[in-house]
């Protein structure tokens, strides 16, 4: 079965992605260029990942949507297993965000250009004030009332199990008292872990939990500490027993 799979992917699958993900782009590019770019920066690309993700006929189950209410605004944080943690994310959350993304993420044909128009927020840590201009920008989305995701892991895991968190996103929640929604994934490290990049995909279920929003405790260095020590807790309560930490 798995060499039929690996055939499936590279006669059907692949070749569709490679499709998909340009006709996305070209709308996405298009449709910002025309207005509303938090519309055309959130829907099809939506639609591109569900498609990606049934695409590898990889099942899917989501927990915790009703935790969200509609309007509000969140700063969503999710451990990163692997590549196909952005196909289950943007594809069943199932809510308007921006991405924080890699800079090297520009550099890729198409997309970059498409998530550069569709206002996504591209982490540049080449000096203190790119630093600066994107964490504005991060504030800047925050405040018109959209959500943002981060991986505030910084990058994909190498063993599964999930490194510690950066401040940054958790920075901005306290300076905005927006409510911070922890997400653990399953699934995707099996799937195409990091060390794995442009290898055939491996079948396995992807698992998406939504937990409880944390809310602000006051505002400040100890508000700051104690959501990120929640928030990592709570990703790590749901993560599969072997990526735990013992």
């Amino acid at each position: 079965m798995k060499y039929l799979y690996y055939l499936y992917q590279l006669l059907v699958a692949l070749p569709l992605l490679v499709v998909v993900t340009i006709l996305t782009t070209l709308i996405v590019s298009l449709g910002c260029v025309l207005g509303n770019g938090h519309f055309w920066g959130y829907y099809p690309g939506k639609c591109w990942a569900w498609i990606i993700t049934r695409l590898f006929l990889l099942p899917v189950t989501v927990e915790g949507r009703a935790h969200l209410k509609p309007g509000q605004s969140y700063v969503f944080v999710a451990n990163h297993q692997g590549a196909f943690d952005i196909f289950l994310i943007y594809g069943f959350l199932c809510r308007n965000f921006k991405w924080m993304m890699k800079w090297e993420i520009k550099k890729i044909p198409f997309v970059g250009f498409a998530c550069k128009m569709s206002h996504q927020i591209f982490v540049d840590k080449s000096g203190p004030s790119r630093v600066k201009e994107t964490y504005d920008q991060a504030r800047a989305t925050l405040k018109s009332g959209m959500s943002l995701m981060v991986f505030p892991e910084g990058a994909r895991t190498y063993t599964g199990k999930m490194r510690s968190f950066k401040k940054g996103a958790f920075m901005l929640a306290d300076e905005l008292q927006l409510p911070v929604v922890p997400i653990t994934i399953n699934g995707s490290f099996k799937v195409m872990p990091r060390t794995k990049d442009w290898h055939f995909a491996q079948w396995s279920p992807l698992r998406m939990t939504i937990h409880q929003p944390i809310f602000p405790v006051g505002q400040g260095h100890d508000n700051i500490s104690t959501i990120m020590r929640q928030s990592y807790d709570a990703v790590m309560s749901d993560l599969e027993e072997q990526y735990k930490d013992k």
